[in-house]
Parts: structure tokens; sequence; C-alpha cells
């Protein structure tokens, strides 16, 4: 059985963070690992508080299960500051964390700033330069590269400046743009991009986290990044389709959908 390991913050109401995560991992049937980065109080209607953990709770609970496990692929979701970010990058260029998947959290869906200034700075030197592939929606990926991202052609220029960072390959997805959400692949070479019918649902919450995280168990399972993109996208609009209509506000998925039919 494969593993994977999550370094991100815990949702309380389950729909996001390390909670997604390890539903997602085990939806695939890959054994899912966590180094929690902080805690939060949230629900579907919002952040209520949060407290990032000391750098170095983060990285004894990195060391504790790398040094236990051959991990097959990385997701990092939410960091929180910039000292996480520095601790986490250097425990995983120490272990040499391959299939590295980074989300670049920033914002919560439902509000809620949830990375500092100072960490943005940190994630692009530190993280992107060692990422397999990075998942920024089109607010993250306009932060990230200091240009406007919205439309398809915007997605496109974004994801090859992510690639110029250092990145292997970037993804850029549209659910945030007008239309059909249209996700943009940028290998360092050539283009891929995936549409797929938009769901009508205000069910959305933790929709990033657990995209990026099904695409690390596609590459823990030995896929190559367009067709983990390909299967993890298909996973999100089942996910999406029959979410289960939980909680007042925007709601989590379902990260044990039912195949169609």
């Amino acid at each position: 059985m494969q593993t994977a390991l999550t370094i991100a913050g815990s949702d309380s109401s389950g729909g996001a963070g390390i909670q997604a995560d390890l539903k997602t991992f085990a939806a695939h049937g890959v054994f899912g690992l966590s180094a929690i980065t902080a805690v939060t109080a949230q629900n579907t209607s919002g952040v209520l508080a949060m407290l990032a953990l000391r750098p170095d709770l983060v990285v004894a609970q990195i060391d504790a299960v790398a040094g236990d496990f051959d991990v097959a692929a990385t997701k990092v979701g939410m960091l929180a500051n910039a000292g996480i970010i520095h601790a986490v990058a250097d425990a995983i260029a120490r272990h040499r964390l391959a299939r590295l998947v980074v989300d670049p959290v920033m914002v919560a869906s439902r509000g809620g700033v949830l990375l500092d200034p100072e960490g943005i700075t940190a994630l692009r030197e530190r993280l992107l330069t060692g990422a397999t592939v990075v998942t920024p929606n089109t607010t993250e990926a306009r932060v990230l590269t200091g240009r406007a991202v919205d439309s398809v052609e915007d997605m496109r220029h974004a994801a090859e400046e992510l690639v110029s960072m250092g990145a292997q390959a970037a993804i850029v997805t549209g659910g945030h743009i007008e239309g059909p959400p249209i996700d943009v692949l940028f290998d360092g070479r050539d283009f891929l991009e995936l549409s797929a019918d938009r769901v009508d649902t205000r069910h959305t919450h933790g929709t990033g986290c657990t995209l990026a995280s099904a695409i690390a168990a596609r590459l823990a399972l030995g896929d190559g990044i367009a067709n983990a993109l390909r299967a993890a996208k298909a996973y999100v609009t089942l996910a999406l389709q029959q979410a289960p209509g939980l909680g007042r506000g925007h709601g989590p998925l379902q990260h044990f959908p039912q195949p169609p039919g």
C-alpha cells in the first residue's frame, strides 16, 4: 500500500485541510500520514479563530512519519507563516520527499487570511523551487505572480511564470472564472486544458484541498502529472455532484463519491 503525507492545517468542520486530505487519500486507496501546521476553528460559514503551531513541532511530526514510512507523495497546504514554511522546506529537503504537490493556501474560501505576507515570499522562494506541481486557483496565482488572472489566456501565462519560478509543473484552476471550470496545466513544455461541467451547488468547501490531495494520491499510485490531474478533476466533480448538503454555509464535498450509473 502506498502512503502520502499531508502537511497542512486542521479544519474543525472536516471539509478542508488535513481532514479533507486524509479522506481523499483513503478514497484513492492510499494510506494517509499527516503533519498539522495550525489549528483552526471554522465551519461552513467562516474561520472564527486560528493558532499556528511552533515550527519545531511541525517538523517533529514530519520527522516522525518520514523516519518510519516510505512516503510516496507529499501534499503541502496551509502553512500559516514564514517560520513554518522555512522549517517545512528544510524538512522536505532533508528527507528527500519526492512528488511534492504544493497547494498555496492563502485565504479561506469563506474569508480569513491563512498566510501572512512574509509567508507568501517564503513560499515563492522555498517551496515553489522544489515542487513537482503547484496548484493555485486564479486568486492565488495572481498573488504569486503579481499579474491579473481573469481568463484562460491569463491562466496560461501564470502557469508559465510559476514554472519559471522553479516548479516542475503548474496547474492553475479556473473554478473562480465565469463559464465552465477549466484547469490549465503547464509542464514546462506543453499545455493541457481540462474542462468539466460546472456543478450548481453552494457546497464547495475544501475543493482546492481535495483536488491537490487527489493529485498527490494519484502521483503516489504512479500516475504522471497529466493523468493525475485528469483523475483528480473527475473525482472532485463527482464529489461536488454528490455533496451531502451539510452546514448552513458553503458545505463540504462528498469525499467518498459513488461512481456514476
